[in-house]
């Protein structure tokens, strides 16, 4: 019996790891977080309080485990003792990390995050684990976070670039995906570059909301000056974002086949993705 540990299971990711473990009959299942309820767990599967910055707090929850999924959630000087803490007791370390390699214009631009990740997996690669990293690109679940307030008031959403083409990938492909990985031998090493099946630019993606909902909403595109003062995010996440959707402009969203391959199906469709999530666009 394989005994896996999620770290961060209380996020998107995170959680939907936790229940596709649960959901495939793995036993042992820790699920670690800072604020972990186990109300809000699947059945069988063990609640642990622990936290990044206190590697010490890792000892109890990860005692006795083999695998584990890693978000990482802390502050970068927390990255070398929490890795060397989960190293002593875990055989296999399973990443959620970037596709910052991965040779697309897209995934080329400025970003912080990118040298975060590849620090941490200098360290883990270091620390004589096994270990595999998952590469996912852009999130389907960002367009709740980016258009659903949008789309709940009426039927125009106000974004830059519409013709910026990404591939959306299904928070339950990645965590099959994880499922998988952390069971499976012969993933030691490796690292997967995790997409959804089709390329769709900002302005089709809004569309297929739209759709869903059985309504014609739109994408109006704005200016990246007007981006910057009307968009709810911090000025180093809009920059780095607005210089990737900059550079997607004009071409197909890279693309890899690496879900079907290690789950045996195909990846989830945007429009799947928004049907399993329309309440969130729903007023």
């Amino acid at each position: 019996m394989t005994r896996i540990a999620v770290i961060g299971a209380t996020g998107t990711i995170g959680q939907a790891v936790t229940e596709a473990l649960a959901a495939g009959g793995a036993s042992g299942v820790v699920a670690i977080s800072r604020r972990v309820d186990a109300a809000s767990l699947p059945p069988g599967v063990r609640a642990a309080q622990a936290d990044l910055t206190q590697p010490e707090s890792l000892d109890g929850a990860l005692a006795n485990v083999d695998a584990v999924f890693l978000v990482w959630t802390a502050p970068p000087d927390a990255a070398p003792a929490a890795i060397e803490r989960i190293a002593r007791h875990a055989r296999r370390l399973v990443l959620l990390s970037a596709p910052y390699k991965t040779p697309h214009p897209f995934f080329q631009q400025p970003n912080p995050m990118a040298a975060l990740q590849a620090r941490i997996e200098g360290l883990i690669e270091a620390s004589g684990v096994a270990w595999t990293f998952l590469r996912p690109g852009m999130f389907a679940a960002n367009a709740i976070g980016w258009w659903a307030s949008q789309i709940r008031k009426g039927d125009v959403v106000r974004w830059p670039y519409a013709d910026a083409a990404t591939a959306p990938i299904d928070e339950r492909d990645i965590a099959a995906v994880a499922e998988r990985v952390l069971q499976d031998d012969g993933h030691a090493g490796r690292d997967y570059v995790l997409t959804g099946p089709d390329s769709l630019t900002q302005a089709e993606q809004v569309k297929i909301i739209g759709e869903v909902l059985g309504r014609d909403v739109v994408l109006e595109e704005i200016s990246p000056e007007q981006a910057r003062t009307e968009l709810p995010f911090p000025p180093v996440a809009m920059n780095m974002l607005l210089g990737a959707w900059r550079a997607a402009v004009g071409l197909p969203a890279f693309l890899t086949n690496d879900v079907a391959a290690i789950t045996g199906r195909q990846p989830h469709t945007f429009r799947e993705w928004v049907a399993w999530n329309v309440s969130a666009f729903r007023a």
